[in-house]
């Protein structure tokens, strides 16, 4: 039987443990949407594979719009990802604009700077 050995190449013969969000290659935590999903009781019973999926989802979503709020912002001359400028992109967007349709992303105070 062959020997596990470790990705660090430890001489111990245990391979290190992982969490499951690095076991999923994600950077949005798992551990932390199964806490929210179980707080929010949501149903009676979570599956285990519910609160992996649903954070790729989170994750994949914020990486969209992030991802069409900076190219919106540098072809507007902007150096910054601002609210109003995922307000515009997230309204502009067919898709995005229907699944956030009663969400309000930023209220611009008058005259604040």
């Amino acid at each position: 039987m062959p020997v596990r050995r470790s990705p660090r190449g430890s001489s111990s013969g245990q391979s290190r443990v992982r969490s499951r969000t690095a076991r999923a290659e994600l950077t949005f935590s798992v551990s932390h949407v199964e806490r929210l999903l179980r707080e929010g009781r949501y149903s009676q019973r979570l599956g285990a594979s519910a609160p992996i999926f649903l954070a790729a989802v989170i994750q994949s979503l914020t990486a969209k719009v992030l991802e069409l709020a900076g190219i919106e912002a540098r072809n507007s001359g902007r150096r910054l990802i601002t609210p109003d400028v995922v307000d515009m992109v997230v309204h502009n967007h067919p898709l995005l604009s229907a699944f956030f349709q009663s969400t309000i992303i930023s209220q611009v105070v008058p005259g604040w700077n």
